[in-house]
């Protein structure tokens, strides 16, 4: 007796504090401060545990409603159980079955400030029907501050370009809708210069980040550099700054004279050294040549510079040329030598025939000159 008794009053006891510890098995993580901009879209990052462990979707319920009013109902699988002014405007974005309750909002108004609270309820196996099975996360609520103005896109890094060398700027936005990124385009580039990167950063807050790549020129100096993000929903919003570009330093106004002064002198002084090398090739020629008259009149500046001894040129020129032409020399008693004829008063010479020896020492002395 004693021993049902204690069976008896475990029973009452797990039947009294189980709902209490199956608390312990619900929970949900949801951001709980989030911007977004009006006309535009956010999501609002929701995870979540149940105490029946892994389930299809078919057996999960998903719903978003109001913290203070649960009827008033903001995402429902049934659309006709949503409030009209949050018809087709919502979705869970992430699947149930992965313990996801991820919610997207399109078309932000003034008044979906919230605060959203999510709920799960657990169908039943056979007939999918609804069970006492369902748990609503008023502790994990999301609010939203709404935003009227697009914030500006973030440019940098703003250092000055160098004319000729690639240059690199981005610009970043920040933004809470994953699902539809915005659009950043540039005043100048193609899409091949250009490379875009999403980033999330924490709390439902995720960055787009266009990097920009091109060649500054002179031109591209004081002009000015745009970048325009463009968000879902139609609203838009620019960041510009001026570009500045160093000139590259050029020297050509000295290396171009340098080069063709230096040019002109290599030519000049290749044209002297052939120029000699030819006139010392001919005076070889001409000095080789035996008996030219270079050979003699060299000789003959020789013995003028030399100032030997003996009777000058224009003397030794005469006596040799005074032997062809010696005229008979008249006696003391006027009468010439026994080979002069006197014709009628005149008296001439005969002709002397000199010896070959005597020629050829004329020759000799010719040729040494």
């Amino acid at each position: 007796m004693d021993h049902k008794r204690k069976i008896i009053m475990c029973l009452i006891l797990a039947a009294v504090f189980s709902p209490v510890f199956g608390k312990e098995n619900w929970k949900a993580t949801v951001v709980k401060n989030i911007e977004a901009l009006v006309s535009s879209c956010v999501v609002l990052p929701c995870t979540f545990t149940h105490p029946e462990g892994q389930l299809p979707n078919s057996r999960l319920r998903g719903i978003w409603h109001r913290k203070d009013n649960w009827n008033e109902i903001f995402y429902h699988e049934d659309n006709t159980k949503i409030q009209d002014s949050f018809k087709y405007r919502t979705k869970l974005l992430g699947h149930l079955a992965d313990d996801n309750c991820t919610l997207e909002i399109v078309d932000v108004k003034d008044h979906d400030n919230g605060p959203f609270c999510f709920r799960v309820e657990l169908a039943e196996k056979d007939n999918n029907k609804p069970t006492p099975n369902m748990f609503s996360f008023v502790g994990e609520c999301a609010e939203i501050k709404m935003l009227h103005d697009a914030p500006k896109p973030k440019l940098g890094p703003l250092k000055p370009a160098v004319e000729g060398k690639p240059y690199t700027v981005t610009c970043s936005i920040r933004h809470t809708c994953p699902s539809h990124w915005p659009q950043i385009t540039w005043s100048r580039g193609s899409k091949d210069d250009i490379i875009e990167v999403h980033r999330d950063i924490h709390g439902g807050i995720w960055e787009t980040e266009s990097i920009l790549v091109f060649v500054p020129e002179e031109k591209d100096d004081h002009t000015d550099l745009t970048c325009t993000a463009k968000f879902h929903g139609g609203k838009s919003s620019i960041s510009t700054f001026t570009l500045n570009v160093k000139r590259t330093e050029s020297y050509n106004h000295i290396i171009i004279p340098v080069v063709a002064v230096a040019a002109t002198a290599v030519i000049f002084g290749l044209v002297c050294v052939l120029m000699v090398k030819k006139y010392k090739k001919r005076i070889q020629d001409l000095q080789s040549q035996d008996g030219s008259m270079w050979n003699r009149m060299s000789r003959l500046s020789r013995r003028l510079r030399s100032g030997a001894s003996g009777p000058a040129r224009s003397d030794q020129r005469r006596s040799i040329w005074s032997r062809f032409s010696r005229r008979p020399q008249m006696n003391e008693f006027n009468q010439s030598p026994n080979n002069a004829t006197s014709y009628g008063g005149q008296t001439a010479s005969k002709p002397r025939c000199p010896s070959p020896k005597r020629y050829l020492w004329y020759f000799r002395q010719i040729r040494f000159m």
